[in-house]
């Protein structure tokens, strides 16, 4: 496991204070035999400990999101679930250089649900833990104007980095890139949510 993140900063953790955050887990990958559920699962319960955030798991698998953009019934209760979260963490395996095409399908019918909203990701893959597919979510994110936050949690070679209970080898370093990444997006997501609730984004 490692995270991007070069110095360790403290931020976000609000618990007792404020009403927690929405954050909305994506998983990604919908590949027959994928191993994405496996660090969903673990990362939406280093969510519930941060106490800062409500998680809202949603899997991308079985839904119907034409890739043609024309709407469905999991499209409409999937663009709820989006609209009604503060913050995204997306869970991506890398796939030929970049991710997943249901997850870019998944994205594109959407627009003012991820305005000015922040995301982070949770990547796992071969040598580069996935972190190529994030330099292009990255991109594809700005275009939305959504803000993507710095660090990343990253399980390079994953099928040796978690035990059969679903838990990383290393879970005291994984939990702490968790943590990292959650005081960020906690930091955003506040000051976003306050900055909408004054000003919609994009209004003069």
């Amino acid at each position: 496991m490692t995270s991007d993140n070069a110095t360790t900063t403290t931020l976000g953790d609000t618990r007792g204070t404020e009403a927690p955050l929405r954050l909305a887990v994506i998983i990604g990958s919908v590949r027959t035999g994928r191993f994405a559920p496996v660090p969903a699962a673990w990362f939406a319960d280093e969510v519930r400990k941060h106490h800062g955030f409500e998680v809202d798991v949603v899997d991308l698998a079985g839904m119907d999101l034409p890739g043609s953009l024309d709407g469905s019934a999991d499209t409409d209760a999937l663009g709820e679930r989006l609209a009604a979260a503060d913050a995204f963490v997306v869970v991506t395996p890398e796939y030929n250089h970049s991710y997943p095409a249901p997850l870019k399908a998944a994205i594109d019918h959407f627009h003012a649900e991820w305005l000015a909203k922040p995301v982070g990701f949770v990547t796992y893959g071969g040598m580069s833990g996935g972190l190529r597919a994030v330099e292009h979510l990255r991109g594809v994110f700005a275009e939305l104007h959504a803000v993507t936050v710095r660090d990343t949690v990253s399980f390079y070679n994953y099928p040796d980095r978690f035990g059969d209970d679903g838990v990383p080898h290393d879970a005291e370093s994984a939990s702490q890139a968790a943590k990292g990444m959650l005081g960020q997006l906690s930091w955003w997501g506040r000051a976003l949510h306050e900055a909408r609730a004054v000003r919609p984004y994009g209004s003069n």
